[in-house]
């Protein structure tokens, strides 16, 4: 087993997959495992939940390069065409959003881990859906958490 990118890289062969299931679906729940055949191709096996992080990855990916490609506009102009739900936060705030994605996308990448991207999108997404409910900084009862402030995980 060899460690690329922080995570652990797992290959079996398929006849640990046939005797000994349980370990193997186990360990692919955790990180994907490459089963080798002799009679054909290695396959992955993983988790539907990393399957479709990486897909999801993928489409941000796609959106991002077509962002890139046009050059008409600043960056937070072209991303407000790909991901309209941006038009709901301040102009202020598209730009270090605009930047906070690709910064996230670019992470995910260099480490393989789609989590910090989607992750990044939804939280601005849900930002920018809060605001365009009305709730805002002078909303009552409402609480905005400066960066350098630490708050501890649940």
């Amino acid at each position: 087993m060899t460690i690329a990118a922080g995570l652990p890289v797992a290959t079996r062969r398929s006849s640990d997959l046939s005797k000994h299931s349980a370990e193997v679906f186990a360990e692919a729940e955790d990180h994907p495992v490459t089963v080798t055949r002799r009679d054909g191709e290695a396959l992955v096996l993983m988790s539907q939940r990393e399957a479709e992080g990486r897909a999801r990855l993928l489409n941000f990916a796609a959106q991002l390069i077509t962002v890139t490609l046009d050059d008409r506009g600043s960056l937070a102009e072209r991303m407000s065409k790909a991901f309209p739900w941006m038009l709901a936060l301040s102009p202020a705030d598209r730009e270090p959003c605009a930047q906070d994605l690709v910064d996230a996308a670019r992470a995910s990448f260099a480490t393989d881990q789609p989590h910090l991207a989607i992750a990044e999108l939804t939280s601005w997404k849900e930002t920018a859906t809060a605001v365009a409910a009305g709730l805002s900084s002078g909303s009552a009862g409402l609480e905005w958490f400066d960066d350098d402030e630490t708050v501890e995980r649940p």
